[in-house]
């Protein structure tokens, strides 16, 4: 089960993958109260004005996932996470091996680190080019194992590895969901292991990511409150 401690309207996160921080802006203001926590990645910070963007989603009493994913020498990846700890963000990814692990939460202060596991982007068929012997599941339950181990409070992880995650390490690691999709996948959707709202849920997700559904939606605020309902919905049944 999910972590009770966590409010139901704080368990979506929106990922404002946007071209320019104006438009993610504009996002945001058009779902007002129905979002209250957004995830800012790489394509906003490509786009300049990020910390600015940070800034202004703090200002407005939103709370903010830095996704950037870092993965360099652990010292860079030390010092960067020491940078952004004192920025108001509640959480940030970082990708990579025990090393750059243990050093992101050595400094995290109040930061959440979360650890990437396996990208929801990826399947088996991938992981074999990649050279990974063992199966998906295998390699999350690895992954979430040395994260606790190095320091870190969650990890990112699909839905459908959440349950697993949830018996191994109970509260003691968040589980964080994106490739979240109401509806099958379509053709020319770059996420592989997806789940539905409820399903992710009754898992254990203790947060959702989600983009493209609501954003793409005719009506993004009313797609929001949608998943608020289910999210509601699936923590009661």
């Amino acid at each position: 089960m999910p972590n009770t401690l966590i409010p139901a309207e704080e368990r979506l996160i929106l990922a404002l993958d946007v071209p320019h921080p104006d438009a993610a802006r504009s996002l945001v203001e058009t779902l007002g109260d129905s979002v209250r926590f957004y995830k800012i990645g790489l394509e906003l910070c490509m786009a300049g004005g990020y910390f600015e963007l940070l800034d202004w989603l703090l200002e407005r009493n939103k709370k903010v996932f830095v996704d950037l994913k870092f993965f360099d020498v652990p010292e860079t990846v030390k010092s960067a996470v020491r940078a952004l700890s004192g920025r108001g963000a509640s959480f940030a990814t970082v990708h990579g091996n025990q090393a750059i692990m243990e050093a992101a939460g050595a400094v995290k202060g109040d930061l959440k680190i979360l650890a990437v596991t396996v990208l929801t982007s990826l399947d088996r068929g991938d992981l074999d080019d990649l050279g990974f012997a063992c199966d998906v599941g295998a390699l999350v339950l690895s992954r979430a194992r040395r994260a606790l181990a190095a320091g870190c409070d969650g990890v990112v992880s699909s839905g459908l590895e959440a349950a697993a995650l949830k018996r191994e390490c109970g509260d003691r690691l968040l589980v964080v969901t994106p490739g979240i999709r109401p509806v099958e996948n379509r053709p020319a959707d770059d996420q592989k292991r997806t789940v539905d709202v409820a399903q992710a849920i009754a898992n254990g997700a203790d947060y959702l990511v989600i983009g493209r559904p609501i954003r793409q939606a005719p009506d993004p605020q009313a797609a929001a409150w949608q998943v608020q309902e289910q999210i509601r919905r699936a923590l009661q049944a």
